[in-house]
């Protein structure tokens, strides 16, 4: 199964250690990823680090490139540190995504919300993000089996089948089989970045890979694929947080 990811493609873990950072042990973790061009650093939200290896890279090499960012490290540390808690639910005003816009709860009527044109029942007492992200998993079921048809169709892809699930990390995946699967929170993207999911998992029914020739169909069906995948590697976290 060919699965998209968060961000970007999976890479190939290379080996799980630690790093000192300003008199502190952090998590260390190295991943090979075969799209990458240079050594990149990144620092997790649960305090981890997890350092990219381009093709050809060395561990020694990453291990002497996270050295050398351990300054760089404790600055974002102490910055996460100091990042506010995340609200225990959400409440009237509380902005989310949908359909690509920020977009604010209105209380409408009591255990009634309201996100722009959808209107969403809340038990009384019952924590309202999962009623909200309910109503959309539900929408979301609704609308986008019939829009990979669709764009399967006018591409001349057979798709067997498609679900529409909760995935962690993933924007989705196709089997071998042509079974597509997307994440609910597509329901929450721009329509633009929603289409070039979908389109990327109908190539990989014709290239179950990401090699040259695959990335050369995605551009044919969809040539401005570049600006949806900067979208969802910007907000792609938020709509879980």
């Amino acid at each position: 199964m060919r699965e998209f990811f968060f961000g970007r493609p999976p890479a190939e873990t290379l080996s799980a250690n630690s790093l000192a950072v300003g008199g502190r042990t952090v998590p260390l973790r190295l991943v090979r990823h075969p799209r990458a061009r240079r050594y990149l650093l990144r620092l997790l939200p649960d305090g981890s680090v997890r350092l990219t290896v381009p093709r050809g890279g060395s561990v020694t090499e990453a291990r002497r490139f996270a050295a050398a960012q351990t300054a760089w490290l404790e600055q974002q540390l102490t910055r996460l540190a100091q990042r506010p808690a995340r609200p225990a639910d959400w409440t009237a005003g509380t902005l989310v995504y949908f359909r690509g816009n920020l977009q604010p709860l209105e209380m409408a009527a009591p255990g009634e919300f309201r996100l722009a044109d959808e209107l969403i029942r809340v038990s009384a007492n019952a924590p309202v993000r999962p009623a909200v992200e309910a109503h959309l998993h539900r929408l979301a079921t609704r609308e986008l089996p019939p829009r990979v048809l669709e764009l399967a169709a006018r591409h001349g892809v057979v798709v067997a089948r498609v679900s529409v699930r909760n995935q962690k990390s993933r924007w989705g995946s196709c089997s071998r089989r042509g079974t597509i699967s997307l994440n609910w929170r597509l329901i929450q993207t721009p329509d633009f970045a929603r289409d070039y999911i979908i389109l990327h998992e109908l190539m990989h029914v014709r290239q179950m890979n990401h090699s040259d020739r695959f990335w050369r169909e995605v551009a044919g069906v969809c040539p401005d694929y570049a600006v949806a995948e900067s979208w969802l590697k910007a907000h792609g976290r938020k709509l879980r947080e």
